[in-house]
């Protein structure tokens, strides 16, 4: 299979489980391993990034009219509301970005074909998104407290397998916060964490000779098409779908990638 058809195809993965508990970055390692992908470290990584980014702008075209009030408010003194969320936006970010600054290396290294730790953290996920499942909705929205707590959450789900929605949608629910409110804050709280990545990416030179620009450019562009398609879609399902589903899902994928590891070697 040609490197573009691959991107292609883990485009497609990538758009349809960034929007989904399921863990977009653990299916994107099973899809590399199932594929064959044989890239290093730090390029398999680059690929995820850049499909990531793909889906933070179809957060971004979906949630269009959302970030544009927010931004609106921002400029009204007399707008507390968006000045809060953003804040909290702010606030949910420190914990990710701190792990990813002192601990980048170490989390390079688990997107290096670790199919049975990933596996693993993705039946993690599923018992994580059983016990949200029984969480009674109070209907609250997102306090400052809470939403450091979910950008906790959001740190620990860098791990390959843990589902970032599903840490963060969870977490929410949990803590009795509105289902289509947390969707809302998860979707948006990661955009400006992806883009701050690539930023940190291109300083450091990730882009360099060796780069093939014709895969991740139909990678990127792929995720972005399915991702817009997804995130529509997903919320949604968020609205009246229960979490159970997701946590059946996720468990089921991960006993199979473990027999799948297995009958490989």
């Amino acid at each position: 299979m040609s490197e573009i058809l691959k991107s292609i195809v883990l485009g497609i993965v990538q758009g349809i489980t960034e929007f989904l508990p399921v863990s977009s970055s653990g299916h994107l390692e099973l899809a590399k391993f199932i594929l064959g992908e044989e890239a290093v470290g730090e390029e398999s990584l680059l690929m995820t990034v850049v499909l990531h980014v793909g889906t933070a702008l179809a957060t971004i075209y979906v949630f269009r009219k959302d970030i544009l009030e927010i931004l609106k408010g921002l400029l009204d003194k007399n707008d507390k509301e968006s000045k809060q969320f953003t804040l909290k936006i702010i606030l949910s970010m420190i914990p990710a970005a701190i792990v990813g600054l002192l601990f980048e290396k170490q989390i390079e290294a688990m997107f290096t074909g670790k199919i049975m730790f990933v596996c693993f953290m993705l039946i993690l996920t599923g018992v994580l998104l059983y016990f949200a499942d029984k969480a009674i909705d109070t209907g609250k929205s997102v306090g400052f407290k809470e939403a450091l707590i979910i950008g906790i959450a959001q740190a620990i789900a860098i791990t390959p397998g843990i589902s970032r929605s599903g840490a963060t949608i969870s977490t929410s629910v949990l803590l009795g916060i509105d289902k289509s409110k947390a969707a809302r804050f998860s979707f948006l709280m990661v955009v400006p964490l992806i883009f701050g990545k690539l930023a940190k990416d291109l300083m450091d030179g990730e882009f360099n000779g060796n780069t093939n620009i014709a895969a991740l450019s139909a990678g990127f562009i792929t995720s972005f098409i399915v991702g817009v398609l997804a995130c529509t879609w997903m919320i949604q399902l968020v609205k009246s779908s229960k979490l159970n589903y997701f946590s059946v899902y996720c468990m089921v994928v991960g006993v199979l990638g473990v027999l799948y590891s297995f009958y490989i070697k």
